[in-house]
């Protein structure tokens, strides 16, 4: 199964629409889904301070800011194949 990451801060209103558009996703296609609040982790606040919503596939980084439904399912899919 396919593991996609959210990572995201508290206040960030461009995380709860990305989460939002992954929920709405799972629905129909299945993947596992791991939050991640970057102020928990120094090291990730260091690498995405400034660029979250980040979203990764498998461990690779896919989108960041914004994501679409559209566009999500196109990446899943890839990494289905």
């Amino acid at each position: 199964m396919v593991t996609v990451t959210l990572y995201t801060r508290a206040g960030c209103h461009l995380c709860d629409d990305a989460k939002a558009v992954l929920d709405a996703v799972r629905v129909d296609h299945p993947f596992a889904l791991d939050v991640v609040d970057i102020d928990g982790d120094p090291a990730l606040v260091a690498l995405y301070t400034t660029e979250v919503p980040v979203i990764a596939v498998d461990g690779r980084k896919a989108f960041k800011y914004r994501l679409t439904a559209e566009a999500l399912v196109a990446r899943l899919a890839r990494g289905a194949a």
